[in-house]
């Protein structure tokens, strides 16, 4: 498994735990986070980036989910499914480093270990759709 690819599953993990406690900030469980999940110091940097930037944008980013999931309220979707999107959309349209196509599959990828059978559907379905409607081109 490439590095990015294990830095998107640790992230998954920390933003799930912090959907669960409830916390915007990712610094004060930080500690305890990586006491637990130690990985390679490349692995780390590239998931904080992608934990912090999505917890900054956290509220446009959950706006876009709410717009783009037709006929989902964000509260009773999935948590790993919701945070997956979360990552996904943080990657689509805050980093420039990864192409949209590359942002979705890994996404997807993410769905299918750690979702349910609908789950990577689901979430090419929604990233699909933002990356045509706000990537044009």
């Amino acid at each position: 498994m490439g590095k990015r690819r294990k830095a998107r599953e640790v992230a998954l993990q920390f933003l799930y735990q912090l959907d669960l406690r409830g916390e915007a900030d990712p610094a004060p469980s930080s500690e305890e986070f990586w006491s637990r999940h130690p990985v390679d110091p490349e692995v780390r940097v590239f998931c904080e980036v992608i934990v912090r930037g999505t917890m900054l944008h956290r509220q446009k980013i959950d706006e876009l989910i709410t717009q783009y999931a037709l006929h989902w309220d964000l509260e009773r979707m999935a948590v790993v499914d919701r945070n997956i999107l979360r990552a996904g959309i943080f990657e689509l349209l805050w980093t420039t480093d990864v192409p949209p196509k590359v942002a979705i599959n890994e996404a997807i990828e993410v769905a299918k270990k750690f979702g349910t059978q609908e789950s990577s559907r689901f979430i090419n379905g929604i990233l699909d759709r933002i990356h045509k409607e706000l990537r044009p081109g």
